[in-house]
């Protein structure tokens, strides 16, 4: 269900049919009777979600966040003062019926979108692929989804890796077919769902559902929605969580610094965060829990943006492909020049590649870059004038980029993982959404669905 290849879904069954809307109250809920304090761990869009419903429904509600920053994983730089830049989730993906569209709607938010309609796919040498290479892929991408789809009919999980072995062990491996089998692999699902094809369940990695539309992105920044939902929230930030005391009353977040006393929890750390085992919980959690936190997994996907001073690339092209040599590099890269008239590119490193890259300089980053640009225009490029480069698998309050299905695992642990623990605990983050994990709107409705569960006590 890749949204590259637009197998999409409508989406419309939302769990606990939460309502998108801020700051109405949702059937069968009620209002606080009395001024019950919930203390929210962390101000991504998951933690504002939460907090913002709760607020609005007259509870007593303080966001605890370890960063000095509201957003979590949305984080817009304005080191470019003209041109504001997602480090972290750029597109709404899916506008129609998208929570995070009608956000940006009552905001009026200024948004461009982005189309794979006008893409451009690059061979090994830097040449557009001919209409022989084209057709060639077409059928290898047509034999990789079948096998995918045989191996989701077996009774075992294996990895994607596995289920490609029978594809991929009659071909030489620098012969142009493999090549674009690995291209196929790393660009169409490696980069969607940012775990590598040797983590990926076969059975469930592509579980999600999807909104149907565009792909747009804010020209402002991501950061304009964070922005809009903690307005009027109390906010404590560079507060490091360190343990969570959750079976008597009141219940204790402590930090670095000081201690929160509550009647109700909600945590959104990410799943990197959980899996590290940073945060205490007192008692510990309960197995089922533990299991989907060590058996999910936490991905990868990390952004190199090159300032240009001039674009050099087709100016009608929002997407660019190149089938590297070596596999997963440098395979897809998001035009700047038509959306927003500047001469960016954004060049992306998924699954073991992204994690790999973060070892280098950002001087090393910037020239492996180069090198895969100059094979496509040319040695006579300029050098790009500044670069911007993230490493989240290296952030301490993200520890990866979002989660995935790995083998192992199963849908029904997202349940577990957002179960609430005795009424007082709750839980959410992309992480524990079944149907839109790894998204912002996945983040954004499970912090809504938490609430709703503290009203509904």
């Amino acid at each position: 269900m890749q949204r590259r290849n637009f197998l999409t879904l409508s989406g419309l069954t939302l769990l606990g049919a939460v309502s998108p809307a801020c700051g109405e109250q949702a059937p069968g809920t009620r209002a606080a009777t009395s001024q019950q304090r919930v203390v929210v761990i962390g101000a991504g869009l998951a933690g504002l979600a939460a907090a913002r419903e709760l607020h609005n429904n007259g509870y007593d509600v303080v966001i605890v966040e370890g960063r000095d920053r509201i957003g979590g994983r949305v984080w817009t730089s304005l080191d470019w003062p003209d041109m504001p830049l997602d480090l972290g989730a750029s597109w709404i993906h899916g506008t129609q019926g998208n929570p995070i569209t009608e956000l940006a709607d009552q905001i009026n938010a200024q948004r461009v979108v982005t189309s794979y309609d006008r893409a451009i796919t690059y061979n090994t040498a830097g040449a557009p692929l001919t209409a022989a290479e084209a057709s060639l892929m077409a059928d290898l991408r047509a034999q990789v989804l079948r096998a995918i789809a045989a191996a989701q009919e077996a009774e075992t999980d294996t990895s994607i890796q596995q289920v490609m072995a029978p594809l991929r062990q009659p071909l030489e491996p620098d012969s142009e077919a493999a090549r674009f089998i690995n291209f196929i692999l790393s660009s169409e699902i490696e980069q969607e769902y940012a775990g590598s094809i040797d983590q990926l369940s076969s059975h469930w990695y592509d579980s999600d559902q999807q909104f149907e539309g565009d792909e747009a992105l804010f020209l402002p920044g991501f950061q304009v929605i964070p922005e809009f939902l903690a307005q009027g929230l109390t906010l404590e930030l560079g507060q490091v969580v360190q343990a969570i005391h959750w079976q008597s009353a009141p219940l204790r977040v402590i930090t670095q610094q000081t201690e929160f006393l509550a009647d109700r929890v909600v945590v959104t750390l990410p799943l990197g965060v959980l899996q590290a085992d940073t945060v205490q919980f007192v008692p510990t959690l309960p197995p089922d829990k533990q299991a989907a936190i060590a058996q999910l997994g936490m991905g990868v996907l990390n952004k190199c943006y090159l300032r240009f001073p001039d674009s050099f690339w087709p100016a009608d092209v929002d997407w660019l492909g190149h089938i590297p040599a070596n596999p997963g590099e440098w395979v897809d890269w998001v035009s700047f020049q038509r959306v927003a008239n500047q001469p960016i590119l954004l060049g992306f490193n998924a699954a073991h590649q992204g994690r790999a890259i973060e070892a280098l300089s950002d001087q090393q980053i910037v020239d492996s870059a180069m090198q895969t640009l100059r094979t496509i225009y040319g040695d006579p490029i300029p050098e790009p004038t500044d670069h911007q480069i993230t490493r989240w698998a290296a952030d301490p309050f993200a520890l990866g980029s979002y989660s995935f299905n790995a083998v192992g695992s199963a849908p029904t642990m997202r349940h577990h993982l957002a179960a609430p623990l005795e009424a007082s605990v709750f839980f959410a983050g992309e992480a524990t959404n079944g149907d839109y994990f790894g998204t912002t709107h996945g983040a954004y409705l499970s912090g809504v669905r938490a609430a709703r569960e503290i009203m509904a006590q």
